[in-house]
C-alpha cells in the first residue's frame, strides 16, 4: 500500500491492485508477450532510448512522465540494482542539461521521468528507516495535531478551526462552547453485553463530527480502513426506557433563516452532559459509500445552488460574513494595514498551538536529520553521487550542491511524507490537520534552503511563527549534509546487497507492463525509428524484438 500511494498518488485503482484486463482466450499469448517485454526492458540501450523517445514527444505530458516512471519502477522492482544503474545514467544526462542552463534548478520539480524514478527509488530505500526510526515521531506529531485541533470548535462547512497553526484556517469568531462527556454504549464480549465508554466532545460539534470523535475512541486500536464508516452509522440518543432519538446533521428540526440552513449540533438537540448515546447501523437502502478513499480532503457539505437562491448550509459562521484577511499581503495600503493588524489574540492562539506541538516537531526534525545513528545507506550513496557529478562538471559552488541534496531528499521524499501521513499510516487526514501539516512542511522546506529569510511586518504569519526556530533547523540541515560527506563512502557492493534484499519484495508487475505497452503502442513508430537509427540497437535486433512483442500483445501483424 505504501508503494501504491507513493508511486500512484490519487489513482483510485492502481496497477498494483488490478488484474490483467484481456480476453481469456488471449491471456496466455499476452502474458508471454509481456514477459518478453520485461526481458527487453533489461536492455539498458532499449530502456534509455525508450525513455528519451517518449520525453521528446510533445503530447507526453508531465503526468504521463510520472506515471511511466512509476510503471517502470514496478516492472523493475525485482531488479533494483539494474534500476539504480538506469537512474544513475539518466541522472548523468539530466546534470549535463542543467549544467548548461542553470544547475541550481536541477531536481526542483518532477518534470522528467528520471525525477519521478528518483522519488520512487528514495521511497523504496528509505522504507525501513521510516518503519524503524522516523515513523514513530511522525505518528506522534500527527496524533498531537489531531488531538489539539479537536479540543476546540471546527467549522464543518468552512473547515476553519480555533486551534491551528495556519492563519488562513483560523476560526476568527469567538464561538461559545462547552465540553460534554457522552456515555457511549459499546458491545463488549458477548452479544448482549454492553459497557459504557465516556468520551469527550463539544456541544457545538455537528452530528457527523461527534460520530467521528466517537469512532476514534471506540476503535482506538483499529486502523482507519478496518473501522466502520461514519456514514454507515446513526447516532442514537437514549433517554429513559423507550426514548431513542436518531440525531443527524440535517432533519426537519434544522433551523432555517432566509436561505441559510444551520447544521444541527448537540446544542441544537439540547443533549445534556453525561447523556447516553449509541452508534447503530443505519438502515438505508442501497447507499453506496466509497470504500475508504485515501484522497485528501474531507466531504464538506456542498452548498446547494446557493446562487440560484437555494439553501446555503452553515455551522459556526456564515461563510460570507467571516472577516477574511487578504490571501496575498500585497494590494492596496488599506489591505496591507488590515493584514498587518492581525489581532494579538489570534497571534497568541497560533503561538500557543505552536508551543504545544514544539516538542513533536523538534523530535521529528531531529530523527530525520540525525547522524548519531547510521544514516541510511541510500542517502550516503546518492549524496556521494551528487558530489561526484559536481566534481566532474567542475561545480565548486557549495550552494548548488546543497540545493541538489535538498531537492533529492528533503523536498522529494520527506516533504511528501510529512504532508501525507496517509502514505505510511492507515489514517484519515482531515482538512484541518492537513492545514497544520502544511505550515510544518513549509518550515521544514525553509530550513533546507540556503537563502536568508528577511522577515518584515508584511511577511506571512506562518513564517513569523517559526522565525526563531528556522536558523536552528538550518544548522541541523547543514551539519547533517556535512556529517554525511565525512562518513566512509558506501561501496557499490554494499549498496547492491541492500538493493538485492529490497528486490525480494514481490509486486504485481504484469499490469504495469501492460500499461507501459500502451505507451509503446501510442508512440510505436517513433520508438521503432529511434531503434533503427542506432547501429548498436540494430545489431542487438531491439526493433525486431519489439515487433515480436507487439505481435503477441496485440495480435499486431508487422512486417517482420
Amino acid at each position: 500500500m505504501y508503494a501504491e500511494r507513493i508511486f500512484f498518488p490519487g489513482h483510485r485503482e492502481s496497477p498494483l491492485r488490478r488484474d490483467l484486463d484481456v480476453q481469456e482466450c488471449r491471456r496466455q499469448t499476452v502474458e508471454q508477450g509481456l514477459v518478453q517485454l520485461s526481458n527487453l526492458l533489461n536492455s539498458k540501450l532499449f530502456l534509455t532510448k525508450f525513455i528519451h523517445t517518449l520525453e521528446s514527444q510533445r503530447t507526453f505530458s508531465p503526468r504521463d512522465r510520472a506515471y511511466v516512471a512509476s510503471l517502470l519502477t514496478v516492472a523493475l522492482h525485482g531488479k533494483l540494482e539494474y534500476f539504480t544503474d538506469i537512474l544513475k545514467t539518466l541522472l548523468n544526462d539530466l546534470v549535463e542539461q542543467y549544467v548548461a542552463k542553470n544547475p541550481k534548478l536541477m531536481l526542483r520539480r518532477t518534470e522528467t521521468v528520471v525525477e519521478k524514478l528518483l522519488t520512487n527509488w528514495m521511497s523504496i530505500c528509505l522504507y525501513a528507516f521510516l518503519r524503524d526510526s522516523a515513523g514513530e515521531s511522525l505518528y506522534m506529531l500527527f496524533r498531537a495535531i489531531k488531538h489539539q485541533v479537536d479540543k476546540g470548535p471546527v467549522d464543518a462547512v468552512t473547515g476553519k478551526a480555533k486551534y491551528t497553526l495556519n492563519d488562513n484556517r483560523l476560526l476568527r469568531e469567538d464561538v461559545e462552547y462547552k465540553t460534554l462527556t457522552l456515555n457511549v454504549l459499546v458491545q463488549s464480549g458477548g452479544v448482549n453485553e454492553t459497557q459504557l465508554l465516556p468520551i469527550k466532545v463539544l456541544d457545538c460539534d455537528t452530528i457527523t463530527q461527534v460520530k467521528e470523535k466517537l469512532l476514534d475512541q471506540v476503535y482506538k486500536g483499529t486502523s482507519f480502513s478496518h473501522r466502520p464508516h461514519g456514514n454507515s452509522l446513526d447516532l442514537e440518543w437514549r433517554s429513559g426506557v423507550a426514548g431513542h432519538l436518531i440525531l443527524s446533521d440535517e432533519d426537519l428540526t434544522s433551523v432555517l433563516q432566509g436561505n441559510w440552513k444551520r447544521l444541527n449540533t448537540l446544542q441544537h438537540y439540547k443533549v445534556p452532559d453525561g447523556a447516553t448515546v449509541a452508534l447503530v447501523p443505519r438502515h438505508t437502502k442501497n447507499i453506496h459509500y466509497d470504500s475508504h478513499d485515501f484522497l485528501p480532503g474531507e466531504k464538506t457539505p456542498m452548498l446547494e445552488d446557493a446562487d440560484e437562491g437555494g439553501v446555503k448550509l452553515w455551522h459556526l459562521v456564515k461563510a460570507s460574513e467571516e472577516p477574511e484577511l487578504p490571501k496575498h499581503r500585497r494590494g492596496s495600503l488599506r489591505e496591507r494595514e488590515r493584514a498587518k493588524a492581525i489581532p494579538e489574540i489570534y497571534l497568541t492562539r497560533l503561538l500557543s498551538m505552536k508551543g504545544t506541538l514544539q516538542k513533536f516537531v523538534d523530535d521529528l526534525f531531529t530523527v530525520i536529520l540525525s547522524t548519531s545513528r547510521p544514516v541510511p545507506l541510500s542517502v550516503k550513496y546518492f549524496f556521494d553521487l551528487l558530489d561526484d557529478q559536481a566534481g566532474q562538471h567542475c561545480i565548486t559552488d557549495s550552494e548548488t550542491i546543497h540545493i541538489w541534496k535538498t531537492n533529492s531528499l528533503p523536498l522529494r521524499f520527506w516533504i511528501n511524507i510529512l504532508k501525507n501521513p496517509q502514505f505510511i499510516f492507515d489514517v484519515q487526514v482531515s482538512d484541518h490537520v492537513d492545514a497544520v501539516l502544511s505550515v510544518i512542511t513549509q518550515t521544514f522546506m525553509d530550513s533546507c534552503t540556503t537563502a536568508e529569510h528577511k522577515l518584515g511586518r508584511d511577511s506571512p504569519i506562518n513564517k513569523l511563527l517559526y522565525a526563531r526556530d528556522i536558523p536552528r533547523y538550518k544548522q541541523m540541515v547543514e551539519r547533517y549534509y556535512a556529517d554525511i560527506r565525512q562518513t566512509i563512502s558506501a561501496s557499490d557492493q554494499e549498496m547492491n546487497s541492500a538493493l538485492a534484499e529490497l528486490s525480494r519484495v514481490k509486486l504485481n508487475y504484469l499490469v504495469a507492463l501492460h500499461e507501459l505497452y500502451k505507451y509503446i503502442n501510442k508512440y510505436y513508430d517513433q520508438i521503432i525509428t529511434a531503434l533503427e537509427e542506432d547501429t548498436t540497437a540494430q545489431k542487438m535486433q531491439l526493433g525486431y524484438r519489439l515487433q515480436q512483442i507487439a505481435a503477441a500483445v496485440e495480435n499486431k501483424v508487422t512486417d517482420l
